[in-house]
């Protein structure tokens, strides 16, 4: 019922700590007040971050259950509109974006966390698939984890690639692309960008080392 709300999110354990929710065997609760009291809402984030819902009239202490159900009454749809501005103020607050979901994207964004503390910068509404990575001391973008049909890089396959631009050097570019592991940047300056398809193409390793590249030249 309520799952739109943390549709391409994913939670964050330190976030949800702080938000008020109680560890407990790997999943996270939350307990609530609603409708000026009359209500006891539970918020469950359970191991496999699926998010559940549990009401109980403050009164009786019995579970209230309709709202789950296709009732429809004004009193019912307050009911509903209350919890989700509790869900939307924890998906607000608790949950990061969650859209890749190749395991080399995967790898690289936890890589880039760990090595220099960015997150990927989710910037444009219209494009929720497309993300930047940049410099906290310059601003500038060192990388952009994009997702685009292949065929608009390679071949005839229209499935939705995620790829990674990176900056490159003017004077090495010519060199380094061969169009089957690197082609011209995606969206970007095909004089300084250039693009790697994350299908495991190209290792983790050479990744890691041209991300430094990339973020040695977002300087000026």
């Amino acid at each position: 019922m309520f799952e739109e709300i943390f549709r391409r999110k994913k939670a964050v354990s330190e976030k949800l700590s702080d938000y008020g929710f109680e560890e407990n065997c790997g999943n996270y609760l939350y307990y609530t007040g609603i409708m000026n009291g009359e209500f006891s809402l539970c918020v469950t984030v359970d191991k496999n971050g699926h998010v559940e819902t549990d009401l109980t009239e403050t009164d009786s202490g019995e579970e209230f259950t309709l709202y789950k159900t296709n009732a429809a009454s004004s009193y019912i749809g307050d009911v509903r509109n209350a919890i989700s501005d509790v869900l939307a103020d924890i998906s607000a607050k608790c949950y990061q974006p969650s859209v890749f979901k190749n395991p080399q994207t995967l790898r690289l964004i936890e890589h880039v966390s760990e090595t220099y503390g960015d997150e990927l910068e989710f910037l444009w509404e219209k494009f929720p698939d497309n993300a930047v990575w940049r410099r906290k001391d310059t601003g500038k973008w060192y990388g952009a984890v994009l997702t685009v049909a292949k065929n608009k890089l390679v071949g005839s396959s229209s499935y939705i690639a995620e790829i990674v631009d990176l900056r490159v050097q003017p004077e090495k570019l010519s060199e380094l692309l061969d169009k089957e592991h690197y082609y011209p940047g995606w969206h970007m300056n095909k004089k300084s960008w250039y693009t790697v398809i994350l299908d495991e193409s190209v290792s983790d390793e050479e990744l890691a080392a041209r991300i430094q590249d990339s973020y040695e030249l977002a300087v000026k």
